[in-house]
């Protein structure tokens, strides 16, 4: 756990659960990020086309997912070129070595750009770092990846891998397959139209940007260094570290995997060495379980959890913030986390549940940002939005009013914070706290309201991970990232755990 007396005591800046300054509220000078930005425009799902360019998800979910059948193309495709038969990364970074860990990075915009100057601090000597869902938003076209991964980590002297997310898909995975394995575009299979659900979803289905190659190459020069450079045999893969082994995999836009991608995790797992997931979908969030189906039968979190195969976390993305949960199997622990706070849009904490899914207690589960602090910032940007001043909740009043929601003891200190008619009534509408007739607001707010919510100035409640091993020690470590210039300068360790290996 974190020891946040200590930090302080080193002269580390202290983190949200210390202090509202180290939440980054009332922030007195922006940082350097916006030094870093091409342009000044702001990534939004509030625009029409947006929404249109990202159609597939919902097609997807009405006539089918016709990811299992492409994936197989493109990894048949890659290993005609010589990929190698267990998609392997083989990496030497000696005994002692760290990486990097950040989700759903790809907006653009000051919330992604807001991340680096921290990121580069603390990722300096690392091995390598790894993208864990949604490089690329709104779909993972190829011609977006300037502004959005090149430019915004040309800085970083290392190799970046990465998994696809949901948005990664919505361009056929043409723009991740590019830029990561170095394959250009499937062959168009052409059929004629058929009266069926498949035949619909062809009409309507958002096909592949064509890569403007020239565009593509200047933008590889940002990040030209010998150092820097990094192929994928396949979206899904393993990162062979000596001592640990990373296994990442790709689940598409419904959150699940194909036949044969589930016939080499069984395989590759087998190997008895230490072991992360890395997946685009997380197995434990918001207080649920979602263990990841396997095309004809099992499920990822079945292989994860067998004690042969020694995995000791599975870190996901798709949910852009951070929360963890040590999860006791057969007398083990196996820290589940989310880490999807890399750049996106923030989704709330303030309605996740008091937490107790698959035995973990509510004292042992750490999210980032506290739900006080979520449920203090929505309500400001809210007030001002509709003009309702008495929708404002204090971040102090924020956290009395989640911790007696949630029936535990603040995380940082809350003296006279009194709760009122006026704060619960503004936290139901904002679904930190139980609506009459049990409304379902808590879940519609963090699905559709987060999401339409995005916002360009500090706090930005943003983080990314830091894992180290030492001697026989995994240290997972959150950062936060505020674009606050002191978080920037010096940023918050938000949570720490070690892992024995």
């Amino acid at each position: 756990m974190v020891d946040v007396g200590a930090a302080a005591a080193r002269g580390k800046q202290v983190s949200s659960r210390v202090s509202e300054e180290g939440a980054g509220w009332n922030c007195q000078e922006i940082g350097t990020f916006e030094r870093l930005r091409p342009n000044r425009d702001s990534f939004t799902w509030l625009s029409p086309r947006t929404l249109w360019r990202s159609r597939n998800e919902i097609l997807s979910q009405l006539f089918g997912d016709p990811s299992k059948e492409v994936r197989r193309r493109w990894v048949a495709a890659q290993r005609e070129h010589g990929a190698d038969p267990d998609l392997r990364i083989r990496i030497e970074p000696g005994d002692d070595f760290s990486f990097l860990v950040l989700g759903d990075t790809g907006e653009g915009d000051a919330s992604q750009y807001a991340v680096v100057p921290g990121l580069l601090k603390i990722g300096e000597g690392t091995a390598f770092a790894v993208v864990a869902s949604d490089v690329i938003y709104p779909t993972g076209s190829g011609n977006e990846y300037g502004d959005k991964f090149f430019r915004p980590y040309k800085d970083y002297r290392a190799p970046i891998y990465a998994v696809p997310g949901n948005h990664d898909w919505y361009d056929g995975l043409g723009g991740f397959m590019r830029v990561f394995c170095e394959a250009h575009a499937l062959k168009i299979e052409r059929q004629g139209f058929r009266l069926s659900p498949s035949g619909l979803r062809g009409l309507l289905w958002k096909k592949p940007d064509v890569v403007d190659e020239a565009a593509l190459a200047e933008a590889r020069t940002l990040r030209s260094l010998p150092e820097q450079q990094a192929t994928l045999p396949s979206p899904y893969w393993v990162i062979d570290a000596g001592r640990l082994l990373l296994v990442g995999i790709d689940t598409g836009i419904a959150g699940d995997i194909d036949r044969e991608q589930g016939e080499w995790l069984r395989r590759v797992s087998a190997d008895p060495r230490p072991k992360i997931l890395i997946t685009g979908k997380p197995i434990y969030v918001r207080n649920e379980y979602h263990p990841c189906a396997i095309e004809g039968g099992g499920t990822v979190d079945e292989i994860v959890r067998d004690p042969a195969n020694n995995y000791v976390a599975a870190i996901g993305g798709d949910v852009h913030n951070y929360e963890r949960y040590p999860v006791r199997v057969d007398g083990r622990v196996i820290q589940y986390i989310v880490s999807g706070g890399g750049g996106a849009f923030m989704h709330a904490t303030h309605t996740i549940p008091r937490v107790d899914v698959a035995g973990v207690r509510e004292d042992d589960f750490r999210c980032y940002p506290l739900r006080g602090d979520s449920l203090s910032f929505y309500s400001l940007l809210y007030s001002r939005r509709l003009r309702m001043r008495w929708l404002y909740i204090t971040p102090e009043e924020g956290l009395a009013l989640m911790s007696r929601q949630i029936g535990n003891t603040p995380p940082r200190p809350t003296p006279g914070a009194p709760i009122t008619a006026r704060t619960k009534w503004a936290a139901r509408l904002l679904g930190g706290w139980p609506m009459p007739f049990h409304l379902p607001v808590g879940r519609t707010f963090h699905r559709w309201i987060s999401e339409l919510s995005d916002w360009d100035t500090p706090p930005f409640f943003k983080s990314f991970l830091h894992l180290s091993v030492t001697g026989g020690l995994l240290k997972v470590r959150c950062f936060a990232a505020t674009g606050c210039l002191p978080q920037e300068i010096d940023p918050p360790l938000e949570d720490e755990v070690e892992i024995p290996l």
